[in-house]
């Protein structure tokens, strides 16, 4: 093994490692969760796997103008039980978090309670395992679990957005806040479609993550439509409850809805398009669900735009439920950001 490289941290002795996994849990240094007690050597293997000086930084959160380093990042990756070829996705994760329009601080101390949902594209899901399949976002896979985990120690470690603290004001939280790291499942995507990543202006070639402010998905089952209109029906049901004007809402389309959409020869504009045409409702509807939308008589879209849908498609390739997952704020005061992942290969 190399020579770890000089780390700044303070180093903890303990006696042993669940002795270790104690004082973490005493310092509030852990999610709730026991950790994985980080040491120089564990540490120096990560960020030389991502070829990072431990000084560098990764992202600024721009509020409260706290830095996170390298250092800090892979300390948490450690704790979480990534591998150290996890990083460079954390890499790419902290980047687009700390980016103004994601509002981390305004997402972090909100009382909506919204998670960190981490969608992952590219040759990298594949290399990495991790789960776009069955139970995407449920338990089971290393990858997942630990990516989006690192992620939230990172939040409450480095940034120190913690619910004992009382900077973490959520009213109820979501399983989500643990940790919400998936892949989108590219092989169902249909062929008139590109990817999440692509669609936001990666190269096709290259991996890539999306982050968004994700509130709790509300999951869906529709067995008896067959063709995009009805499915996107069913959608409009579940969106319909925010209200008016939703400048960002996911759709993760399970691979059963999609092969619909697939066999019409839809593209992916034309599932957004459809939406904000048909998902309508008078002005007095809305104001009867108390969700007021300016204009008594004129039909106003549930969506902002037809870009404001932002379909992904996820899950096992059986059982037609998909789900609804809307962005903090509704994407008005916090926006979706996609960022590369840079590999050394």
């Amino acid at each position: 093994m190399n020579k770890p490289i000089r780390l700044h941290s303070e180093l903890i002795e303990a006696p042993g490692p669940l002795e270790a996994i104690e004082i973490y849990f005493n310092k509030g240094w852990s999610d709730g969760l026991p950790v994985v007690p980080p040491t120089p050597e564990s540490v120096s293997a990560i960020l030389e796997t991502a070829n990072l000086s431990p000084e560098a930084i990764l992202g600024i959160e721009p509020v409260k103008g706290a830095v996170i380093t390298a250092e800090k990042a892979a300390i948490n990756a450690v704790m979480a039980g990534c591998k150290p070829e996890y990083m460079p996705v954390i890499v790419a994760a902290v980047d687009a978090i700390t980016k103004p329009e994601f509002n981390l601080h305004g997402i972090t101390v909100s009382t909506m309670g919204a998670a960190i949902m981490i969608i992952v594209n590219g040759p990298i899901t594949k290399e990495l395992d991790i789960n776009s399949g069955v139970s995407a976002f449920g338990p089971g896979y290393r990858a997942n679990a630990t990516i989006g985990r690192a992620i939230r120690l990172i939040v409450m470690n480095v940034l120190g957005t913690r619910s004992k603290d009382g900077l973490d004001k959520a009213t109820l939280g979501h399983p989500g806040k643990y940790t919400w790291c998936v892949a989108e499942n590219e092989e169902f995507l249909p062929a008139a479609w590109e990817s999440l990543s692509v669609t936001r202006g990666i190269v096709e070639t290259e991996s890539a993550v999306t982050v968004v402010s994700g509130l709790s998905a509300t999951q869906f089952g529709e067995h008896e439509a067959n063709t995009p209109e009805a499915i996107l029906d069913a959608f409009a049901e579940r969106l319909y409850p925010m209200g008016p004007g939703v400048e960002e809402v996911v759709l993760a389309i399970c691979p059963e809805h999609i092969a619909h959409f697939d066999k019409a020869g839809w593209s992916k504009q034309q599932v957004g398009q459809y939406l904000f045409e048909n998902a309508r409702k008078s002005g007095s509807d809305w104001a009867a669900m108390g969700l007021p939308a300016g204009y008594e008589d004129q039909p106003t879209s549930v969506l902002a735009s037809p870009e404001s849908a932002i379909p992904i498609v996820i899950g096992g390739g059986g059982g037609a439920w998909s789900a609804v997952i809307p962005s903090w704020s509704l994407g008005m005061r916090s926006k979706v950001v996609t960022r590369s992942i840079i590999t050394n290969g």
